[in-house]
């Protein structure tokens, strides 16, 4: 992935582009969706009320259908090695850098998946919107690409998209020298603001500053993993908009403050990793040539922050995301959004930034879509294929023998380490709403062993650049910035030293 600057008008033809395309989307809403917004909102409304006698009828149904065949998970499966895999092989790895073979194989997992629906399972599928068994064949493989794609795929990918696109319109101006006080500084604000904006919002927004300051340093690789560490994953647990899996675990019925709980969690976790980082750093700073590392400019740029109006706009969208779920009633009301509102509103958040934020600022941030789409590309695939092993934990979850936290922190982390851990997230959530429990409940999971399925997604994405979306986005910034950042093993040699030790006292205070 190639993070480059964009000339100032091709910028402003992009944003013309993509402000044209959400205006056009609000129209398409607001002609198309007008009736289909009402009827589901009614069907919410009639569950929440205790009126769903149709929907429970559908739920029983569907736990009464056969489990889908275990090689159903094949593409599932395939998707995530290909993922994984196909970046780290010479022949393969410039073929998997253009985002149209990315798509291509995630839709070819897709359509595989689809097609065992449609063709081998021979069973109806519960609709998620309308609490509708389907008929088989046909019907049952639509069903699962409605469930996928209008319950999951677009509500997360317009989160991140307007998060992404948002932030990218702050850029943090100023002499700053990478001192170990001002680097665990940058790192410990981009660990809570990873919380507040999004894991991606908040390396997409500090990286830069950070790269900048460390210029003139021969050392600058550890303060980079350690930002992937804080920045990018472990500072990102407090909310659900702060890491992918916990917005998934908000879409299924985790309240939004919930993560909050987290907190203890939280400040253990990033604050060992700062104290274990400025100890590094100082190390490493007696062997720089501080005369050139501090050696001020003629011309000292003041510290300045650019494009400010953008973190009204980022708070616009945690407003929308804890307000607008069509599912809850708005606080204090008893007003349901319509579905898909949020989404709008967030849309229109992202054009707002792009019109009152100059071009010259996103292109100061080498700012382009290619990384959002990414996601958006592989995550399509994503959301249909993990349809069936879903299905199949409904099932055999209770027979994984996963009924501690312990189990549960370090089954979700390791699958996490290796495979997106948003996925994952979904993989043991559903399998923990299986498993009996006399303990207190959110969202059918009990309360202890959310805590540790939330914390093993977020904390241990960070072991390897593929565990959390922005890891490889901050690495790829790093390396266009001369950063010779280690291999994909050699950056395991970090996490296995810092991380897992972490893991391993986390786990002895917090969860046995």
């Amino acid at each position: 992935m190639e993070i480059t600057a964009v000339p100032g008008g091709q910028h402003d033809l992009t944003r013309r582009w993509v402000v044209s395309a959400i205006v056009g989307i609000a129209i398409c809403y607001g002609l198309w969706q007008f009736q289909t917004v009402a009827s589901i909102a009614t069907a919410h409304h009639a569950v929440e009320a205790g009126h769903g006698a149709t929907a429970a009828h559908a739920e029983h149904a569907a736990h009464e259908a056969p489990t889908p065949a275990a090689y159903s998970i094949i593409p599932f499966a395939g998707l995530l090695l290909c993922i994984a895999l196909l970046p780290l092989f010479h022949f393969s790895e410039e073929w998997w850098e253009h985002n149209h073979n990315r798509l291509l194989v995630a839709v070819g997992c897709g359509a595989l998946t689809l097609l065992y629906f449609a063709f081998i399972y021979g069973h109806g599928v519960l609709d998620h919107t309308s609490h509708e068994m389907s008929a088989p064949g046909w019907s049952a493989a639509l069903t699962v690409l409605r469930n996928a794609m209008l319950v999951e795929y677009i509500p997360f990918i317009v989160l991140l998209f307007s998060l992404y696109v948002i932030s990218g319109g702050i850029a943090i101006e100023g002499h700053l020298v990478g001192r170990p006080k001002l680097n665990t500084g940058f790192i410990a604000v981009g660990a809570l603001m990873a919380s507040l904006i999004g894991t991606t919002g908040a390396a997409m927004l500090m990286i830069r500053p950070l790269l900048k300051a460390n210029a003139n340093r021969k050392y600058v690789v550890h303060t980079v993993v350690f930002f992937i560490f804080a920045a990018c994953n472990t500072g990102g647990c407090l909310l659900p908009i702060g890491d992918p899996p916990l917005f998934l675990g908000f879409l299924r019925g985790v309240d939004f403050f919930w993560t909050l709980k987290l907190w203890p969690q939280w400040l253990a976790m990033n604050g060992s990793l700062l104290v274990v980082y400025y100890l590094w750093d100082t190390w490493r700073y007696r062997h720089e040539d501080r005369s050139a590392v501090e050696t001020q400019p003629q011309r000292p740029q003041p510290f300045a922050i650019r494009g400010g109006i953008n973190f009204l706009w980022l708070f616009g969208v945690i407003f929308c995301v804890a307000l607008l779920d069509p599912s809850k009633a708005v606080p204090g009301t008893h007003y349901h959004a319509p579905v898909y509102f949020r989404e709008i509103v967030m849309l229109a958040l992202t054009g707002m930034s792009l019109l009152s934020t100059s071009a010259a600022i996103r292109k100061q941030n080498s700012f382009n879509y290619e990384a959002i789409i990414e996601v958006a590309a592989l995550f399509i695939g994503i959301f249909i294929c993990m349809q069936a092993p879903i299905q199949i934990l409904h099932t055999y979850g209770p027979s994984l023998g996963i009924d501690k936290s312990w189990q549960f922190y370090w089954g979700t982390g390791l699958l996490s380490s290796f495979l997106d851990n948003a996925p994952t997230y979904v993989v043991f959530f559903e399998t923990a709403k299986t498993i009996p429990t006399d303990a207190a409940t959110v969202a059918g999971v009990a309360e202890p062993s959310l805590i540790a399925i939330s914390l093993g997604a977020v904390f241990m994405g960070a072991m390897t650049y593929i565990g959390n979306g922005p890891n490889f986005m901050v690495k790829s910034i790093a390396e266009k910035n001369n950063v010779r950042m280690p291999s994909f093993f050699g950056y395991m040699a970090y996490s296995c030293a810092v991380l897992f030790p972490l893991s391993l006292l986390l786990t002895w205070v917090f969860l046995v």
